[in-house]
Protein backbone atom coordinates (compact mmCIF):
# COMPACT_ATOMS: atom_id res chain seq x y z
CA UNK A 1 0.00 0.00 0.00
CA UNK A 2 1.40 3.40 -1.05
CA UNK A 3 2.00 5.80 1.80
CA UNK A 4 0.14 9.08 1.31
CA UNK A 5 2.57 11.99 1.29
CA UNK A 6 1.80 15.61 2.05
CA UNK A 7 2.58 17.93 -0.87
CA UNK A 8 3.26 21.66 -0.70
CA UNK A 9 3.44 24.19 -3.53
CA UNK A 10 5.64 27.26 -3.09
CA UNK A 11 4.52 30.22 -5.18
CA UNK A 12 1.42 32.22 -6.00
CA UNK A 13 1.76 32.77 -9.77
CA UNK A 14 0.00 31.20 -12.73
CA UNK A 15 2.06 28.00 -12.89
CA UNK A 16 1.86 27.49 -9.12
CA UNK A 17 -1.91 27.96 -9.36
CA UNK A 18 -2.09 25.41 -12.18
CA UNK A 19 -0.02 22.89 -10.21
CA UNK A 20 -2.30 23.29 -7.18
CA UNK A 21 -5.33 22.77 -9.43
CA UNK A 22 -3.87 19.51 -10.75
CA UNK A 23 -2.94 18.25 -7.29
CA UNK A 24 -6.42 18.97 -5.93
CA UNK A 25 -7.76 16.29 -8.27
CA UNK A 26 -5.86 13.62 -6.33
CA UNK A 27 -4.89 15.00 -2.92
CA UNK A 28 -7.17 15.42 0.07
CA UNK A 29 -5.12 18.44 1.10
CA UNK A 30 -2.55 20.65 -0.62
CA UNK A 31 -0.28 22.97 1.36
CA UNK A 32 0.13 26.25 -0.51
CA UNK A 33 2.56 29.05 0.29
CA UNK A 34 1.65 32.47 -1.07
CA UNK A 35 3.61 35.51 0.05
CA UNK A 36 0.63 37.90 -0.09
CA UNK A 37 -1.82 37.48 2.81
CA UNK A 38 -4.49 39.44 0.91
CA UNK A 39 -4.38 36.84 -1.88
CA UNK A 40 -4.84 34.06 0.68
CA UNK A 41 -7.87 35.76 2.20
CA UNK A 42 -9.32 36.26 -1.29
CA UNK A 43 -8.89 32.57 -2.14
CA UNK A 44 -10.56 31.54 1.11
CA UNK A 45 -13.51 33.84 0.50
CA UNK A 46 -13.98 33.75 -3.27
CA UNK A 47 -12.33 30.39 -4.15
CA UNK A 48 -9.94 31.69 -6.81
CA UNK A 49 -6.55 33.35 -7.07
CA UNK A 50 -7.24 37.07 -7.57
CA UNK A 51 -4.14 37.68 -9.68
CA UNK A 52 -3.57 34.56 -11.81
CA UNK A 53 -5.81 32.06 -13.62
CA UNK A 54 -8.85 33.68 -12.04
CA UNK A 55 -11.20 31.23 -13.77
CA UNK A 56 -9.87 28.33 -11.68
CA UNK A 57 -12.18 27.60 -8.74
CA UNK A 58 -10.79 25.85 -5.68
CA UNK A 59 -12.39 23.97 -2.84
CA UNK A 60 -10.97 25.92 0.14
CA UNK A 61 -11.38 22.82 2.32
CA UNK A 62 -8.62 21.14 0.29
CA UNK A 63 -6.17 24.02 0.69
CA UNK A 64 -3.91 24.73 3.65
CA UNK A 65 -2.87 28.29 2.82
CA UNK A 66 -0.02 29.98 4.66
CA UNK A 67 2.32 32.97 4.31
CA UNK A 68 4.89 31.30 6.57
CA UNK A 69 7.11 29.28 4.26
CA UNK A 70 8.92 27.56 7.14
CA UNK A 71 5.64 26.12 8.43
CA UNK A 72 4.57 25.03 4.94
CA UNK A 73 7.84 23.15 4.38
CA UNK A 74 7.69 21.58 7.85
CA UNK A 75 4.21 20.16 7.21
CA UNK A 76 4.97 18.57 3.83
CA UNK A 77 6.94 15.59 2.53
CA UNK A 78 7.20 16.82 -1.06
CA UNK A 79 7.85 20.47 -1.89
CA UNK A 80 7.03 21.73 -5.38
CA UNK A 81 8.93 24.94 -6.10
CA UNK A 82 7.03 27.25 -8.45
CA UNK A 83 8.40 30.75 -7.85
CA UNK A 84 10.40 32.57 -10.55
CA UNK A 85 14.06 31.58 -10.36
CA UNK A 86 15.16 35.20 -9.89
CA UNK A 87 13.16 35.37 -6.65
CA UNK A 88 13.86 31.88 -5.30
CA UNK A 89 16.62 32.84 -2.87
CA UNK A 90 14.51 35.69 -1.52
CA UNK A 91 11.54 33.37 -0.99
CA UNK A 92 13.77 30.95 0.94
CA UNK A 93 15.15 33.60 3.31
CA UNK A 94 15.53 32.03 6.76
CA UNK A 95 15.24 28.45 5.47
CA UNK A 96 18.11 26.12 6.36
CA UNK A 97 19.30 22.67 5.35
CA UNK A 98 17.64 21.32 8.49
CA UNK A 99 14.25 22.53 7.24
CA UNK A 100 14.68 20.43 4.09
CA UNK A 101 15.97 17.32 5.84
CA UNK A 102 14.26 14.18 4.49
CA UNK A 103 12.14 16.29 2.10
CA UNK A 104 11.73 15.74 -1.63
CA UNK A 105 12.11 18.85 -3.77
CA UNK A 106 10.54 19.05 -7.22
CA UNK A 107 11.26 22.09 -9.35
CA UNK A 108 8.51 23.44 -11.57
CA UNK A 109 10.47 26.66 -12.06
CA UNK A 110 12.04 26.23 -15.52
CA UNK A 111 14.79 28.71 -14.79
CA UNK A 112 18.32 29.14 -13.46
CA UNK A 113 19.12 30.72 -10.08
CA UNK A 114 20.93 33.83 -11.37
CA UNK A 115 23.13 34.51 -8.33
CA UNK A 116 24.54 30.98 -8.53
CA UNK A 117 24.30 30.22 -12.27
CA UNK A 118 22.80 26.86 -11.30
CA UNK A 119 19.70 25.01 -12.37
CA UNK A 120 17.31 24.63 -9.48
CA UNK A 121 18.20 21.01 -8.75
CA UNK A 122 21.90 21.81 -8.47
CA UNK A 123 21.09 24.81 -6.29
CA UNK A 124 19.19 22.70 -3.74
CA UNK A 125 21.84 20.01 -3.82
CA UNK A 126 24.74 22.39 -3.12
CA UNK A 127 23.04 25.03 -0.96
CA UNK A 128 20.82 22.79 1.17
CA UNK A 129 22.64 19.42 0.98
CA UNK A 130 19.63 17.66 -0.50
CA UNK A 131 20.63 14.32 -2.09
CA UNK A 132 20.13 14.24 -5.86
CA UNK A 133 17.76 11.27 -5.54
CA UNK A 134 15.43 13.53 -3.52
CA UNK A 135 15.38 16.20 -6.24
CA UNK A 136 13.09 16.21 -9.27
CA UNK A 137 11.80 18.30 -12.15
CA UNK A 138 8.27 18.89 -13.44
CA UNK A 139 8.32 20.03 -17.05
CA UNK A 140 6.02 20.34 -20.06
CA UNK A 141 4.97 20.80 -22.77
CA UNK A 142 2.27 22.47 -20.71
CA UNK A 143 0.96 26.02 -20.30
CA UNK A 144 -0.88 27.07 -17.16
CA UNK A 145 -3.65 28.73 -19.15
CA UNK A 146 -4.60 25.47 -20.88
CA UNK A 147 -4.51 23.62 -17.56
CA UNK A 148 -6.99 26.20 -16.29
CA UNK A 149 -9.26 25.41 -19.25
CA UNK A 150 -8.72 21.67 -18.69
CA UNK A 151 -7.39 21.15 -22.20
CA UNK A 152 -5.49 17.90 -22.62
CA UNK A 153 -1.88 18.47 -21.58
CA UNK A 154 1.23 16.39 -20.93
CA UNK A 155 3.82 16.61 -18.17
CA UNK A 156 7.18 14.93 -17.71
CA UNK A 157 8.30 14.26 -14.14
CA UNK A 158 12.03 13.60 -13.87
CA UNK A 159 14.00 12.24 -10.93
CA UNK A 160 16.92 9.90 -10.37
CA UNK A 161 14.52 8.05 -8.08
CA UNK A 162 11.95 6.31 -10.27
CA UNK A 163 9.76 5.76 -7.21
CA UNK A 164 9.67 9.47 -6.39
CA UNK A 165 8.98 10.43 -10.01
CA UNK A 166 6.14 7.93 -10.29
CA UNK A 167 4.53 9.15 -7.07
CA UNK A 168 4.54 12.82 -8.07
CA UNK A 169 3.36 11.92 -11.57
CA UNK A 170 0.43 9.99 -10.07
CA UNK A 171 -0.58 13.01 -8.01
CA UNK A 172 -0.57 15.30 -11.06
CA UNK A 173 -2.27 12.91 -13.47
CA UNK A 174 -5.98 13.47 -14.04
CA UNK A 175 -8.64 13.53 -16.76
CA UNK A 176 -6.90 16.31 -18.68
CA UNK A 177 -3.27 15.67 -17.64
CA UNK A 178 -1.17 12.76 -18.88
CA UNK A 179 2.23 12.13 -17.31
CA UNK A 180 5.45 10.34 -18.15
CA UNK A 181 8.58 9.89 -16.03
CA UNK A 182 12.27 10.30 -16.80
CA UNK A 183 15.61 10.03 -14.99
CA UNK A 184 17.14 12.97 -16.92
CA UNK A 185 16.88 15.77 -14.35
CA UNK A 186 19.77 17.74 -15.86
CA UNK A 187 18.67 17.50 -19.47
CA UNK A 188 15.00 18.24 -18.84
CA UNK A 189 15.79 21.20 -16.60
CA UNK A 190 18.39 22.76 -18.89
CA UNK A 191 16.09 22.17 -21.86
CA UNK A 192 13.27 23.93 -19.99
CA UNK A 193 15.57 26.92 -19.48
CA UNK A 194 16.77 27.02 -23.07
CA UNK A 195 13.33 26.72 -24.65
CA UNK A 196 12.43 30.01 -22.93
CA UNK A 197 15.49 31.63 -24.51
CA UNK A 198 14.51 30.36 -27.95
CA UNK A 199 10.91 31.47 -27.43
CA UNK A 200 12.26 34.99 -26.87
CA UNK A 201 14.20 34.64 -30.14
CA UNK A 202 11.02 33.51 -31.87
CA UNK A 203 9.14 36.49 -30.48
CA UNK A 204 11.86 38.92 -31.52
CA UNK A 205 11.78 37.57 -35.08
CA UNK A 206 7.98 37.77 -35.17
CA UNK A 207 8.14 41.35 -33.91
CA UNK A 208 10.64 42.18 -36.64
CA UNK A 209 8.34 40.77 -39.31
CA UNK A 210 10.00 37.44 -40.10
CA UNK A 211 7.53 34.86 -41.38
CA UNK A 212 6.63 31.25 -40.67
CA UNK A 213 9.27 29.91 -43.05
CA UNK A 214 12.07 31.47 -41.05
CA UNK A 215 10.44 30.50 -37.74
CA UNK A 216 10.60 26.85 -38.83
CA UNK A 217 14.33 27.19 -39.49
CA UNK A 218 14.87 29.04 -36.21
CA UNK A 219 13.14 26.38 -34.10
CA UNK A 220 14.71 23.41 -35.91
CA UNK A 221 18.10 24.98 -35.21
CA UNK A 222 17.02 25.64 -31.61
CA UNK A 223 16.44 21.96 -30.83
CA UNK A 224 19.89 21.18 -32.25
CA UNK A 225 21.34 23.86 -29.97
CA UNK A 226 19.56 22.30 -26.97
CA UNK A 227 20.97 18.89 -27.88
CA UNK A 228 24.53 20.17 -28.23
CA UNK A 229 24.36 21.91 -24.87
CA UNK A 230 22.68 19.22 -22.73
CA UNK A 231 24.82 16.48 -24.29
CA UNK A 232 27.95 18.42 -23.32
CA UNK A 233 26.78 19.37 -19.81
CA UNK A 234 25.30 15.96 -18.93
CA UNK A 235 26.07 13.29 -21.55
CA UNK A 236 23.57 10.45 -21.21
CA UNK A 237 21.38 8.58 -23.68
CA UNK A 238 18.29 10.76 -24.28
CA UNK A 239 15.81 11.25 -27.12
CA UNK A 240 15.82 14.98 -27.79
CA UNK A 241 12.76 14.53 -30.04
CA UNK A 242 10.53 13.51 -27.12
CA UNK A 243 7.91 15.85 -25.71
CA UNK A 244 9.97 16.88 -22.64
CA UNK A 245 12.50 18.51 -24.98
CA UNK A 246 11.14 19.15 -28.49
CA UNK A 247 7.48 19.35 -27.42
CA UNK A 248 8.23 21.86 -24.67
CA UNK A 249 10.25 23.96 -27.10
CA UNK A 250 7.50 23.97 -29.72
CA UNK A 251 4.69 25.03 -27.41
CA UNK A 252 6.79 27.77 -25.81
CA UNK A 253 8.02 29.13 -29.14
CA UNK A 254 4.62 29.13 -30.87
CA UNK A 255 1.86 29.43 -28.27
CA UNK A 256 -0.19 32.58 -27.73
CA UNK A 257 0.17 31.89 -24.00
CA UNK A 258 3.98 31.96 -24.05
CA UNK A 259 5.15 34.91 -21.96
CA UNK A 260 8.70 34.50 -23.30
CA UNK A 261 7.51 34.74 -26.91
CA UNK A 262 5.36 37.73 -25.94
CA UNK A 263 8.35 39.39 -24.27
CA UNK A 264 10.49 38.75 -27.34
CA UNK A 265 7.79 40.12 -29.61
CA UNK A 266 7.81 43.39 -27.68
CA UNK A 267 11.59 43.61 -27.93
CA UNK A 268 11.35 43.01 -31.69
CA UNK A 269 8.81 45.82 -31.98
CA UNK A 270 11.16 48.27 -30.29
CA UNK A 271 10.33 48.08 -26.58
CA UNK A 272 13.21 48.37 -24.16
CA UNK A 273 13.74 45.42 -21.81
CA UNK A 274 12.51 47.44 -18.84
CA UNK A 275 9.38 48.75 -20.57
CA UNK A 276 8.50 45.27 -21.86
CA UNK A 277 8.86 43.81 -18.36
CA UNK A 278 6.72 46.55 -16.83
CA UNK A 279 3.94 46.20 -19.40
CA UNK A 280 3.81 42.39 -19.15
CA UNK A 281 3.58 42.37 -15.34
CA UNK A 282 4.79 38.74 -15.53
CA UNK A 283 8.22 37.15 -15.39
CA UNK A 284 9.80 36.00 -18.65
CA UNK A 285 12.22 33.40 -17.31
CA UNK A 286 14.24 33.43 -20.52
CA UNK A 287 15.48 36.95 -19.75
CA UNK A 288 17.39 35.68 -16.72
CA UNK A 289 18.06 32.27 -18.24
CA UNK A 290 19.95 33.52 -21.28
CA UNK A 291 22.50 35.38 -19.17
CA UNK A 292 23.08 32.34 -16.97
CA UNK A 293 23.45 29.96 -19.92
CA UNK A 294 25.78 32.44 -21.63
CA UNK A 295 27.99 32.51 -18.51
CA UNK A 296 27.86 28.73 -18.01
CA UNK A 297 28.77 28.15 -21.65
CA UNK A 298 32.07 30.02 -21.18
CA UNK A 299 33.18 26.77 -19.53
CA UNK A 300 31.73 24.35 -22.11
CA UNK A 301 32.20 26.42 -25.28
CA UNK A 302 29.23 24.85 -27.08
CA UNK A 303 28.26 26.42 -30.40
CA UNK A 304 25.12 28.42 -29.48
CA UNK A 305 24.45 31.17 -32.05
CA UNK A 306 20.77 31.69 -31.11
CA UNK A 307 21.53 31.95 -27.40
CA UNK A 308 24.35 34.40 -28.16
CA UNK A 309 22.07 36.51 -30.34
CA UNK A 310 19.40 36.80 -27.63
CA UNK A 311 22.06 37.63 -25.04
CA UNK A 312 23.52 40.35 -27.27
CA UNK A 313 20.10 41.93 -27.79
CA UNK A 314 18.98 41.83 -24.16
CA UNK A 315 22.25 42.52 -22.34
CA UNK A 316 24.62 44.13 -24.84
CA UNK A 317 21.80 46.28 -26.26
CA UNK A 318 22.66 45.43 -29.84
CA UNK A 319 19.88 46.28 -32.27
CA UNK A 320 17.49 43.31 -32.82
CA UNK A 321 17.45 44.12 -36.55
CA UNK A 322 21.24 43.87 -36.81
CA UNK A 323 21.64 40.86 -34.51
CA UNK A 324 18.93 38.79 -36.18
CA UNK A 325 20.28 39.63 -39.64
CA UNK A 326 23.67 38.30 -38.50
CA UNK A 327 21.95 35.20 -37.07
CA UNK A 328 20.18 34.40 -40.35
CA UNK A 329 23.57 33.87 -41.98
CA UNK A 330 24.53 31.28 -39.32
CA UNK A 331 21.44 29.07 -39.57
CA UNK A 332 20.76 26.37 -42.10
Amino acid sequence: MTTIKQIAVIGGGSWATAVVKMLCNNCEQVHWWIRNSASIEHIKKYKHNPNYLTSVEFDPNKLILNTNIKEVIANADIIVMAVPSAFLKDALTGITSEDFKNKQIFSAIKGIVPENNQIVGEFFNTEYNIPMENIGVITGPCHAEEVAMEKLSYLTVASQSNENALYVASQLKCRYIKTTVSDDIYGTEYSAVLKNVFAIASGICHGLGYGDNFQAVLISNSIQEIKRFVDEVHPIDRDIKSSAYLGDLLVTAYSQFSRNRTFGGMIGKGYSVKSAQLEMNMIAEGYYGVKCVYEINKQYKVEMPITNAVYNILYEKISPIIEMKLLTDQLS
